[in-house]
């Protein structure tokens, strides 16, 4: 069911349809199956896209912004994207008007989802479309979008650069991750300085090209594991010739190993 009582919002084209939202917050009421968005659009409203299972992939100019479950993507207003899924995916999904104060960023971020802000998008999913914003239910929609802006960022995003040099190098890295590719490499084949490059690539993502390169093999391996594939095959598919190496290089970013991280998501699908 929707907010309203009527059928949930199959796909985008009830949100396309809208002009304006309903109320300042508007949401689904139950998880939707994801259907991959695999063109490019925006929305004149923010959004706040919860996976209640499965992996969230969000593709920006800016870079990509991966939410396993107990994190979601908070996307601004007008902020062209478009979202990566596996087929298993559940979204919640939560539409912000842009009128609202303090709701104004204009960056695309990963955000923690603590155990009260999942139950509040769950208690929300029961109020009407057309909540009175005066009474309990308007007064609830507030609490949760205070929930949502005091929610900690985690850096759960890979950079991308703008310099041309760089962006097709970063596109080929992304494409195949087991190869091992250099920055040395690209440097001979473009004609163009390792120092150059090194210093430019640090200047417009904030990350080392080994940093970045490690963090979009081990972003990259979420969905592979939320989906249940081998520890081992993973490693070896994101470029790791080593399990111990790709079990280190995984905690050091997630706090958790891989199984740990199996663990946790088992135990949300049992929650939701």
């Amino acid at each position: 069911m929707s907010l309203n009582g009527q059928k949930p919002l199959p796909d985008a084209r009830r949100l396309r349809d809208l002009k304006v939202l309903p109320r300042p917050l508007y949401g689904h009421v139950e998880s939707l199956p994801n259907r991959v968005i695999g063109y490019r659009h925006r929305h004149p409203w923010g959004q706040f896209a919860y996976a209640a299972e499965g992996v969230l992939d969000v593709l920006a100019d800016a870079g990509r912004f991966v939410a396993p479950p107990q994190r979601a993507v908070w996307i601004p207003a007008g902020v062209m994207h478009r979202v990566v899924c596996s087929a298993q995916t559940q979204v919640r999904s939560l539409y912000v008007a842009r009128e609202m104060p303090g709701w104004a960023a204009d960056r695309c971020r990963v955000l923690v989802v603590s155990p009260l802000l999942r139950e509040l998008i769950r208690a929300f999913s029961a109020v009407p479309e057309a909540y009175d914003e005066a009474g309990p239910d308007g007064r609830l929609a507030a609490v949760l979008l205070d929930q949502i802006a005091a929610a900690p960022e985690v850096a759960l995003m890979l950079p991308l650069p703008t310099d041309p040099r760089l962006r097709p190098l970063c596109a080929r890295v992304q494409a195949r991750p087991e190869r091992h590719i250099t920055l040395a490499d690209w440097s001979a084949r473009i004609g163009v300085s390792e120092k150059t490059l090194s210093r430019c690539f640090l200047r417009e993502t904030g990350l080392t090209f080994r940093v970045w390169r490690q963090r979009m093999r081990l972003l990259g391996a979420l969905p592979a594991l939320a989906q249940g594939e081998r520890v081992t095959d993973v490693a070896l598919a994101c470029g790791y010739e080593s399990l111990s190496a790709f079990i280190a290089a995984f905690k050091a970013l997630f706090d958790a190993t891989p199984g740990e991280f199996l663990q946790r998501h088992r135990a949300l699908q049992r929650d939701d």
